[in-house]
């Protein structure tokens, strides 16, 4: 199933999306609403001989969630009753669709309304969705009316609109501060669409298969890091001893090819003491090397894991390991909130960390975190060590908010 995520600001460079390592609460792309319904899959099958047709019929979906962030809210509410203010177009499953919001209500001044609209032209789209309202002092969405089964929506009369009937909250419900849902005289709304995208039926002739077995090649490397066979050099790591492969740590490794085999590579390579690292991040950065993949850290707390991923990052950094390093990256900007933002900002400034630095720019442009996070106690660290990164980010930010 397709999914991407829709906003007028934040957008995440397409060097950090890919599925999260481990500790991932969530399948990406996977759909909130109706979890079974990202795949359907029928197969018949008659055998012939040695020989087996496969007729296949597969549904697939796309989702879409679209963020509609009306900045001057107190200002729509002249516009009278039953008028709507339309966000902008996006598609989702090869429709086009928009928000509705209604500030006085569709049919009572005394309400809000919000409503989803098909607006392809000559279309009807089988889609379920989930209207929300974004919390700004939390952050997180709150369901106000959705559809979690699919229905058809037809661009030539009224179920071109999610509801028939709108008019949805008190307008005064909406306005309470307790509530959290203006801020700044801002609102945002937020809305799912999963759209069913047109079966497809495929017929294939399949030949009796050879099964191969999995390499396990990680694994093998894993188990020759763990049991020491054939280590030819140690690193003293505060103390403690870490033995490894030469070749193996120069073909992950510039740095270390360079350490073991170039012009500056030492006399006493056999034994290497290990500055300004601990025993446990080094362990987790020959874990990489050898399998391509980070230990388990399922059992760390939030804030250890969030600490442990930025000293990864150090790590893969120093000893040039790129891949690692984007990956800490995309990881990093899956945690990101307004209280890791400041440390964050700057520890993707001082490593180069372009793609984290823009994402961390973007956030502090939505949902007015600005005024959160500078209460923090990481930008109060930022601003006495790094004022020109805060500078910087501050201007772009503002430009993101002009868009």
């Amino acid at each position: 199933m397709a999914s991407q995520r829709s906003t007028k600001t934040a957008r995440i460079p397409k060097r950090l999306r890919s599925p999260r390592l481990r500790r991932s609460t969530t399948i990406a792309g996977a759909n909130p609403l109706r979890p079974d319904a990202s795949k359907v899959l029928l197969q018949g099958k008659v055998r012939m001989g040695s020989k087996t047709t496969v007729s296949r019929y597969t549904t697939k979906s796309e989702q879409v969630t679209h963020s509609f962030e009306i900045v001057g809210y107190s200002l729509t509410k002249s516009i009278g009753v039953g008028k709507f203010i339309l966000s902008g177009t996006f598609a989702v499953g090869g429709y086009d669709w928009a928000i509705r919001f209604y500030p006085n209500g569709v049919n009572e001044a005394q309400y809000v309304s919000f409503n989803l609209e098909l607006l392809s032209k000559y279309s009807e789209a089988h889609a379920s969705y989930d209207m929300r309202l974004v919390n700004q002092e939390t952050g997180l969405p709150q369901s106000v009316f959705s559809e979690s089964t699919p229905r058809l929506f037809k661009s030539s009369d009224i179920t071109r609109l999610a509801r028939k009937h709108p008019d949805l909250m008190l307008r005064i419900k909406l306005e309470k501060e307790e509530a959290g849902y203006i801020k700044d005289d801002c609102l945002i709304i937020e809305c799912a669409v999963t759209v069913i995208k047109k079966p497809q039926l495929s017929n294939t002739m399949v030949y009796p298969e050879i099964k191969v077995e999995t390499s396990g090649l990680s694994d093998h490397f894993g188990k020759l890091l763990l049991e020491e066979e054939g280590a030819d050099v140690t690193f003293v790591v505060e103390g403690e001893e870490i033995a490894a492969h030469k070749i193996i740590l120069a073909a992950r490794s510039p740095v270390f090819k360079a350490e073991f085999y170039g012009q500056m590579k030492e006399k006493n390579a056999r034994r290497i003491t290990v500055q300004d690292m601990q025993p446990h991040v080094f362990r987790a950065l020959l874990h990489f090397i050898y399998t391509d993949s980070f230990p388990d850290m399922d059992d760390l707390a939030d804030d250890d894991y969030t600490d442990m991923i930025r000293l990864l990052l150090v790590a893969a950094d120093r000893y040039a390991m790129d891949s690692m390093k984007s990956r800490c990256e995309r990881i990093l900007s899956e945690l990101l909130n307004v209280k890791t933002l400041a440390v964050t900002l700057a520890l993707a400034d001082k490593h180069s960390c372009s793609g984290l630095k823009d994402v961390c720019i973007e956030f502090m442009a939505t949902l007015n975190k600005m005024d959160d996070m500078v209460a923090t106690k990481g930008y109060a660290d930022l601003k006495r060590t790094c004022p020109s990164v805060l500078v910087d980010a501050f201007e772009k930010a503002c430009k993101f908010r002009r868009i």
